[in-house]
């Protein structure tokens, strides 16, 4: 799939969307209204986000790796399949255990 092709009105792997770059995090924004952002993410193992909070609540989708997500404190695996919730206001980090895809859906509504 070429990467800067629109995803609208098809069938489309979105693990395929981003790819991986040595020592580095790339996003791929796929939806950015007012109510809702939609980013895809590709971590090299390694990389992470530091410690932040968002005013949003935010479902993050693994669709391949494994990530250590940190939220207020509490760590957690979170694994290839596997999502979890970043509520609002509360700080939370990410690191690559294993370089790592993953959805990252922003919702601010």
């Amino acid at each position: 799939m070429k990467r800067k092709e629109k995803l609208e009105a098809q069938a489309t792997r979105l693990v395929d969307s981003v790819d991986y770059q040595a020592g580095s995090v790339v996003s791929r924004t796929i939806i950015d209204k007012d109510a809702v952002t939609v980013t895809l993410f590709a971590f090299d193992e390694g990389q992470g986000l530091s410690e932040h909070t968002a005013p949003y609540d935010a479902i993050v989708q693994i669709l391949e790796g494994e990530a250590k997500v940190t939220i207020s404190g509490k760590t957690i695996m979170v694994k290839q399949g596997e999502m979890t919730i970043m509520p609002a206001n509360q700080p939370h980090a990410l690191f690559a255990v294993t370089r790592f895809k993953m959805l990252l859906i922003m919702i601010r509504s």
